[in-house]
């Protein structure tokens, strides 16, 4: 059964001073030499997608280097801070991409995972040089582990989402799209520990778009937040989009998100494995957690106007496997 009761307090933000658009325009400079600008490609249409408007566009974050849009965050993060000892805590896709920024900046990455995490993934951080820490439970237990090894060792934690330069990175998302689509009408953001979205919410404040963020039907954590009227843990969840296992909002994301959002809602796995599938129909390889912005989208059917779908990841077993066998990069290569 899902528990709501008040999250245990979490840490403060580190500056103590509010994100704003100027932050994520910040991070869209630090980060321009180590990672993609993902393309907007044209999504389904016609009797594929009869609920969802006239046009639907898809942000390709699949695409990126490392599979997903973690790259971004992690690269503010460990640019701004200088990090060269990481500790984070992640089902995956947050670890490889710091696993592969570390190999050519010359920085040492521990990556804490809990129970459920996808082996593939696991074997892609380890092929990028990481190192790995298995935890039983479920984020919340992982996230209180990868910090006491960041204090036990002096090492400096970057969280997947809770971390002010994170959601600045995670937030050129956003940047990017009302750049190319100034006219969007919808913004559909996948949603766990709720990074992307605040951050697609910072780079949406002062214009009329609608964010909407899309949560996995079995850890509504956000929806039943907000609902609340303050942070609530939930119980470890199941689904099949690893990615979006989170039990409780960040610190950091959670007021951000509850100020500027324009709704949330939630798909279940049925609906998110449909979407998956309708994209590989259409060329795209995109991983479970990947499709749940899409999935979003057609179960929301709001609106005649351009709407955006994130597919936020593309770490699909196949992608993993050929991850795995290319190892780290090089260290004098940056990636543009």
């Amino acid at each position: 059964m899902t528990s709501t009761a008040p999250a245990a307090p979490a840490a403060p933000a580190a500056r103590g001073v509010p994100l704003g658009r100027a932050d994520v325009e910040a991070a869209a400079a630090r980060i321009a030499g180590h990672v993609r600008r993902t393309p907007l490609l044209a999504g389904p249409a016609g009797p594929e997608l009869p609920r969802a408007g006239r046009r639907l566009l898809l942000k390709a974050e699949h695409l990126q280097h490392s599979g997903s849009f973690k790259l971004r965050g992690a690269a503010n993060a460990v640019l701004a801070l200088g990090a060269r000892r990481i500790v984070t805590g992640s089902s995956g896709n947050h670890g490889i991409a710091l696993a592969r920024l570390a190999a050519p900046l010359g920085a040492e990455v521990t990556v804490v995972l809990a129970g459920g995490a996808h082996p593939a993934k696991i074997a892609v951080i380890k092929a990028l040089g990481g190192r790995t820490v298995r935890v039983p439970g479920g984020v919340a237990e992982r996230d209180a582990r990868a910090r006491e090894l960041a204090e036990e060792t002096g090492a400096v934690l970057i969280p997947s989402s809770d971390h002010e330069l994170v959601v600045a990175g995670q937030g050129t998302v956003g940047l990017e799209i009302l750049a190319e689509a100034p006219d969007a009408e919808t913004v559909y953001v996948p949603t766990g520990g709720g990074g992307l979205l605040a951050g697609v919410c910072l780079a949406a404040y002062g214009h009329p778009v609608r964010v909407v963020g899309v949560e996995p039907a079995g850890t509504p954590r956000y929806a039943r937040s907000l609902a609340a009227g303050h942070p609530v843990r939930l119980a470890p969840g199941d689904t099949v989009a690893d990615g979006l296992r989170g039990q409780q909002p960040g610190a950091v994301p959670y007021p951000i998100i509850r100020d500027r959002v324009d709704d949330l809602i939630t798909v279940s796995d049925a609906q998110i494995l449909d979407a998956a599938a309708l994209l590989r129909r259409r060329g795209f390889e995109a991983e479970p957690s990947g499709a749940v912005a899409l999935a979003g989208a057609i179960r929301a059917g709001r609106g005649t106007g351009l709407a955006v779908a994130v597919i936020s990841g593309g770490n699909t077993k196949t992608a993993l496997m050929t991850a795995a066998a290319a190892g780290p990069p090089s260290r004098t290569h940056r990636t543009a």
